[in-house]
């Protein structure tokens, strides 16, 4: 019924470049009805990086839908990161920042931005959530054509993944998560711990998932450069996270969610 290729945290500056040069040729002969990139796309932000990351965009088969990281500031720009955090971005990628959605008969996607180019803690790598955006992003969803899949998609896992090499440690991401499960999302798509997971939330009486994205970076953490192709149908959303082998790229790992069944908006 559908299928969305998800790419997380290239990190052009130190992106494996064999591997991504190798995704955009599975992209091109995958037909996804959609290529979700969640962020992460430079490694300091740095305009050599944004250059080489708005070409690997560009080359990819559209439609694409981008969203913002921590690593997407101009790292060594303490004037943007206070002012302008996303101008890069948005200007590289000529997609927003805020409120980004995706729409179409059988698929309804909703960005939200979990990155700060400061905050008020020791690590600004960490995530937070607004939670009027939240509100914002879960009514759109909730008003989705009938029998779509509803994607809220993040940079930061609101949920922690047990055993990630690191952690997300978003402000508000429970609550959020909430409001999510309760308005019939059915996943919730993230990067930055750069290893793939599929999750379920187990947070109100709704069958939503967390699903969790591997890196095209050098900064694999033990493990394999990956990405994920997500398939879904009536019954069940099924996630691959398929990984870089040295050679090509071939399924890794497979989960499969069964799927509430479809409702009225």
């Amino acid at each position: 019924m559908g299928r969305v290729l998800q790419f997380s945290d290239v990190h052009f500056g130190c992106e494996h470049v064999h591997a991504t040069a190798a995704a955009l040729d599975y992209a091109r002969g995958a037909g996804a009805d959609l290529i979700l990139v969640t962020g992460d796309i430079t490694q300091r932000g740095l305009p050599a990086e944004f250059a080489a990351a708005a070409a690997w965009l560009e080359a990819l088969p559209a439609p694409v839908f981008v969203t913002v990281g921590n690593h997407d500031v101009p790292y060594w720009d303490v004037a943007a990161r206070l002012f302008w955090p996303w101008r890069a971005f948005e200007r590289a990628t000529g997609h927003p920042a805020h409120d980004h959605e995706f729409r179409h008969d059988a698929l309804m996607v909703r960005g939200v931005t979990t990155a700060r180019g400061w905050q008020a803690r020791p690590n600004w790598s960490k995530g937070v959530i607004d939670l009027d955006q939240t509100r914002r992003a879960a009514e759109a969803l909730r008003r989705a054509p009938a029998g779509a899949l509803r994607v809220l998609a993040c940079h930061h896992p609101l949920i922690e993944m047990i055993g990630a090499p690191m952690t997300g440690a978003v402000k508000r991401g429970e609550a959020a998560a909430r409001i999510f499960a309760e308005a019939g999302v059915d996943l919730v798509v993230s990067g930055h711990v750069h290893v793939p997971f599929a999750l379920p939330i187990r947070l109100a009486d709704h069958c939503s998932y967390a699903v969790g994205c591997g890196t095209l970076s050098h900064r694999e953490r033990g493990a394999p450069p990956s990405f994920n192709r997500i398939e879904w149908d009536v019954e069940a959303v099924t996630v691959s996270a398929v990984a870089w082998d040295g050679r090509g790229f071939a399924d890794h790992q497979i989960w499969r969610l069964p799927r509430r069944r479809a409702e009225a908006p």
